[in-house]
């Protein structure tokens, strides 16, 4: 690496993208569209309303060396329904996953388990324990990791949902 644009070039980044869209149909399409035609990856996708507004916020997780970013950035605030484009430098990370296990495990370790990642058990029947947690992505990979030993039924994750400071 002897100069800048070697170095711009070869690092690969994780990226958290808020992008403002106009909520109405086909939105969504058109900007998982602009990914998949340029070979660009989406590691996690969130979409929700803005709270009265007729706007939403989708948040995108994605991998790429510093150009490829910008060149993401660029091509989704040319796209005509989206508002704005946020690149987040400071944000707070949230990601939320539901776990089903058999009802035959250790509640009391579950529970314990799960309020150390901010969460709770959500539902018990004769079958099953669904517990559920919200906290940072990694901190959820890693809790997912260890409620492996309790041979979960079902795992659901939200995706991420990100806010700058």
């Amino acid at each position: 690496m002897n100069n800048f644009k070697d170095f711009y070039d070869s690092e690969e980044k994780r990226e958290v993208l808020s992008v403002i869209v106009v909520n109405k149909e086909s939105v969504l399409s058109r900007v998982v569209d602009l990914f998949s035609a340029r070979g660009y990856n989406i590691d996690s996708l969130t979409v929700a309303p803005i709270h009265n507004s007729e706007y939403s916020r989708m948040t995108i997780i994605t991998n790429g060396r510093a150009r490829v970013i910008d060149q993401i950035v660029k091509q989704l605030n040319k796209l005509v329904p989206v508002l704005k484009v946020i690149e987040h430098k400071d944000a707070i990370e949230k990601d939320t996953v539901l776990i089903k296990v058999p009802i035959d495990q250790n509640l009391s370790d579950l529970d314990v388990i799960a309020r150390a990642y901010n969460g709770a058990i959500q539902n018990v029947t004769h079958e099953a324990v669904v517990i559920s947690a919200t906290d940072e992505p990694k901190r959820i990979e890693n809790f997912i990791k260890i409620i492996e030993k309790f041979k979960p039924l079902e795992i659901v994750r939200s995706g991420v949902v990100s806010m700058e400071r």
